[in-house]
């Protein structure tokens, strides 16, 4: 997810999608906050959908092809100069750029999780989630963590989530950070096949990423695994001459064919996450998915993975897509998306929490039932639909005025601290080279 500031500026339609896809990220989670029917194809069960529900528009609002986007990513622009070295024979800069890159990618991704972890471990001891735990959203409340009883149960609780980030993706104080231990394992992924192919012919290596392909296939990884190769396959492929050339020669039966993959993908990323079986639509995805998906998958994960591989690839080989995502807000947004990643949730459990439901205290309880028990107390409600209208926008705002704050003043600090461990652990004779992969 960090971009990849030394990465060919062929990537820029790769950083304005990375900038939509955090953007969608973020909207995904406000509406399981405030409309979680939206993540259903239809109101009830053979009932009518609403327009957000539909095929193709419910992409705005679906978060989990957001994170195949990040792992394409992650294999696409982080594979390009290695590639670009290995093709030009310059074997030996490639692998020691890849070591490099191993280790920087290592801080880039955990230090700013570290610290965005310990922030939200801070407002939470303060009680700054306690209004969270009691409004009427059950995504808000499900994600707030609650106070430590003590002082070291607190320090104990945050080393403890911190250690989880990495190992199994557990993060009471944030609970979306569970994808960067799988992300930060796919840039290994990527890394590693680099380095074990760097002396193989490009044709060949093709082959290699096409059977990683399928057995992350076969084994059921949609998340990270098939995603990471999708990605290697298309940097090698936008660096391969005879294939550009081909693609040039016929470029109307290639932008017909580009569109198509993308429409597909979009369709593929419609999937509902759940209640797929609402819609007939929705229930021909979960036949068709019994037939190519292995045994037991998850199909609320596969077809957004698949639908990625095929919204980037369409992408890749169509000028007018590529032109629109190289926008420059776009690619803007690209800059900030570890940022507004990190940050979102937290701020959607105070900030937007407290803009949509006040500084309230939960209800007293009705009365009694009656068995002449009392009836538990409601929830806080939010305000009237108006006034979402008005400050949902307002809190994008706010979310990406916090998030260009924390890159003026975090994001650097996470780069300093990085290259001390750099300077610090590295040998003499590695830190006179000059870097080649960020």
């Amino acid at each position: 997810m960090p971009p990849n500031p030394n990465a060919n500026r062929d990537t820029k339609w790769a950083d304005g999608l990375r900038g939509l896809a955090s953007l969608l990220v973020v909207t995904a989670h406000v509406c399981r906050s405030l409309t979680p029917v939206l993540l259903y194809p239809a109101i009830s069960d053979g009932g009518p959908p609403t327009i957000m529900q539909l095929p193709f528009i419910r992409c705005l609002t679906m978060g989990r092809a957001s994170v195949a986007v990040f792992a394409i990513l992650s294999g696409y622009v982080n594979a390009l100069k290695p590639i670009k070295q290995t093709r030009a024979g310059n074997i030996e800069a490639a692998l020691v750029g890849i070591a490099k890159s191993a280790f920087r990618r290592t801080g880039r991704f955990v230090i700013p999780a570290v610290v965005a972890t310990s922030l939200s471990w801070l407002v939470c001891q303060f009680g700054a989630y306690r209004l969270a735990k009691q409004v009427d959203s059950n995504w808000i409340r499900d994600t707030s963590p609650t106070p430590s009883a003590s002082f070291a149960g607190a320090l104990k609780d945050l080393i403890q989530n911190i250690i989880t980030t990495w190992t199994n993706g557990a993060n009471a104080y944030d609970r979306i950070q569970w994808t960067l231990c799988y992300l930060l394992r796919g840039s290994m992924l990527v890394y590693l096949t680099m380095f074990a192919t760097a002396y193989v012919k490009p044709t060949y290596r093709l082959g290699v990423y096409a059977i990683l392909y399928m057995y992350y296939w076969k084994i059921g990884d949609a998340v990270i695994g098939i995603n990471v190769y999708a990605g290697l396959f298309l940097a090698e492929v936008s660096l391969d001459p005879m294939i550009q050339d081909f693609a040039a020669s016929r470029r109307y039966i290639i932008s017909v064919l580009s569109t198509l993959c993308i429409i597909a993908g979009l369709y593929c990323n419609s999937y509902p996450e759940e209640k797929a079986e609402w819609a007939q639509w929705s229930r021909h995805m979960i036949k068709f998915g019994g037939y190519i998906f292995p045994k037991n998958s998850e199909f609320a994960r596969f077809y957004p993975g698949v639908g990625s591989d095929l919204l980037c690839l369409g992408i890749m080989f169509n000028a007018t897509a590529k032109k629109i995502l190289s926008h420059s807000y776009l690619c803007w947004l690209g800059k900030m998306s570890f940022a507004i990643y990190l940050l979102h949730a937290p701020l959607i459990r105070t900030l937007l929490t407290v803009m949509l439901y006040g500084v309230k205290s939960r209800p007293n309880s009705p009365g009694k039932n009656a068995e002449g028990h009392d009836i538990p107390r409601p929830w806080i409600p939010h305000v009237n639909n108006a006034a979402v209208f008005i400050l949902v926008p307002l809190f994008y705002v706010l979310l990406y005025r916090i998030a260009a704050y924390w890159q003026v003043y975090v994001d650097p600090w996470c780069g300093r601290a990085t290259n001390w461990l750099e300077e610090m652990m590295y040998r003499d004779d590695a830190k006179a080279e000059k870097p080649l992969l960020s």
